[in-house]
């Protein structure tokens, strides 16, 4: 058992590795043209899905969670928990994929998180997760996401 996660996390920094991108820069109109309208509302309207609707809220299978707008590989299998709040979430990202800033719409701070290379609207991350980990709740929309299954 310990072999095959060695293998699994080795492989997964491998394609994090062969996946690193310089930043991706797009007009809205490029964007419009490869994304969904849902997932243009998601990441570059910085929009959220309704809780239990997007399809990786209930999903566990082992691989890696890509930005759907770059593929920039952000999140793996092996750190998804079920939080029980109605979207997928992850206690880690991977290192340098991407970054933190302060959120303060609707009137309470929050930390939203973005993929680092194409700067996409992931969701926010929030300080209740799993106190036996990092503490963190990557609370990240579905529609931002695209998974690759990994054995």
């Amino acid at each position: 058992m310990y072999f095959k996660k060695l293998v699994f996390t080795f492989l997964l920094f491998a394609s994090f590795l062969l996946n690193a991108q310089q930043k991706v820069v797009k007009t809205q109109e490029e964007w419009k043209k490869i994304l969904t309208p849902n997932q243009y509302y998601i990441l570059r309207e910085k929009g959220t899905e309704r809780a239990t609707t997007g399809r990786y809220d209930q999903h566990f299978k082992k691989g890696i969670y890509q930005c759907a707008g770059c593929k920039t590989v952000l999140f793996s299998s092996i750190d998804k928990y079920d939080a029980h709040c109605g979207w997928p979430s992850f206690d880690r990202s991977l290192k340098g994929s991407i970054e933190e800033r302060e959120d303060n719409r609707y009137g309470w701070k929050r930390t939203e998180v973005i993929c680092s290379t194409c700067e996409g609207h992931l969701g926010h991350v929030f300080n209740d997760g799993p106190k036996n980990t990092t503490g963190k709740r990557y609370c990240i929309n579905s529609a931002a996401l695209e998974f690759e299954k990994k054995e």
